[in-house]
């Protein structure tokens, strides 16, 4: 990724005022373009193809697949896109799963926003 390209994002995330206040605060941000958000697992695999995002910020629960499943089909389609995983517990299982299929970072929501944007610089980096 050259230097002075902003970081393209897409949003995961079925809670419609979390994926909102996310989009807004990271649109905020001169380092990073929101290209696309969506709120059903099932999505995932189209639009990053559409859209082909650097980092999918992907939530655990979601509608029709669930965030491990959207990952691991999100890797099989778009290895070039890396997953930062969002989780509303701490669950250790829900994060192992969660990089088992291939999410490179795993946060909880309840993070601040400057931890978030530092997890997908690095995981755009990778």
């Amino acid at each position: 990724m050259p230097g002075d390209e902003r970081i393209r994002i897409v949003i995961v995330e079925d809670n419609k005022v979390f994926r909102e206040a996310l989009e807004l605060l990271l649109g905020l941000r001169s380092d990073i373009l929101v290209v696309g958000t969506i709120s059903d697992g099932e999505e995932v695999v189209r639009t990053c193809k559409k859209l082909k995002p650097h980092v999918a910020l992907m939530d655990y629960r979601l509608p029709g697949l669930d965030g491990v499943e959207a990952t691991r089909a999100l890797r099989d389609a778009c290895p070039e896109v890396a997953v930062v995983a969002l989780t509303a517990s701490a669950n250790r299982e829900e994060m192992n799963a969660l990089r088992e299929a291939g999410a490179v970072a795993t946060l909880t929501k309840d993070r601040e926003l400057e931890e978030i944007v530092a997890t997908i610089h690095e995981a755009a980096r990778r």
